[in-house]
């Protein structure tokens, strides 16, 4: 299938020039094993840790990782999970998009360096988009495509139906397209976007 194609060395070295130019730094790894390790050289100890819904974090050992606690990060998902108090809780997620460090990953990212994220609720998209001062992405080669229109044409017919398959599997009624956000570039000084891009399928 098209959409599990990894990229050519040369796409991915195009599109990780083009993301420079966006002021969104790239990583280019070989195996979800070293995503991983990257993924802890940049969140410093003391650091407050937010992540995504994201089977790509699951698969390369992140949230595994972050719930065994031997990193030195403040794991505010944990925090959220241990709150009782609904209401409480429900405050503590909606403080969450304020964390230092905000993981995820994306859904299509175009040869021109454009990353997108759908996402049902949206509950991800501040942290993206504003609210955290460093993001860091994890996503694999396969998700690279021509340009913003054929990144959506990944997103409704390759992501969703999977995603909809994990949600009903999983006990829910299913998923929707709620929200999707387009990176176009990052302006503010003081923020830092990180895209790891991995050479092996990983999510979807």
């Amino acid at each position: 299938m098209k959409y599990e194609h990894i990229a050519s060395d040369d796409v991915i070295a195009k599109v990780v020039e083009n993301l420079k130019a966006r002021n969104i730094h790239a990583v280019v790894v070989d195996t979800k094993e070293e995503a991983l390790e990257e993924i802890k050289k940049l969140i410093p100890n003391g650091g407050s840790v937010m992540n995504g819904s994201s089977t790509t974090l699951n698969e390369i050992g992140f949230v595994d990782y972050l719930k065994e606690g031997n990193h030195g990060w403040d794991n505010v998902h944990a925090d959220i999970l241990n709150e009782k108090d609904k209401a409480k809780q429900t405050r503590l997620r909606k403080e969450s998009v304020l964390a230092d460090y905000f993981l995820g990953s994306v859904h299509a990212i175009t040869e021109a360096g454009q990353l997108m994220i759908a996402s049902a609720s949206g509950s991800q998209i501040p942290s993206y988009a504003f609210t955290s001062d460093n993001v860091i992405w994890v996503a694999s080669a396969n998700k690279i495509v021509a340009d913003r229109e054929a990144g959506f044409k990944r997103i409704e017919d390759y992501v969703f139906p999977l995603e909809n398959k994990r949600m009903q599997g999983a006990g829910y009624p299913g998923s929707t397209i709620g929200r999707v956000l387009v990176i176009e570039r990052e302006i503010m000084p003081n923020r830092k976007l990180t895209l790891i891009l991995v050479k092996e399928k990983l999510g979807f």
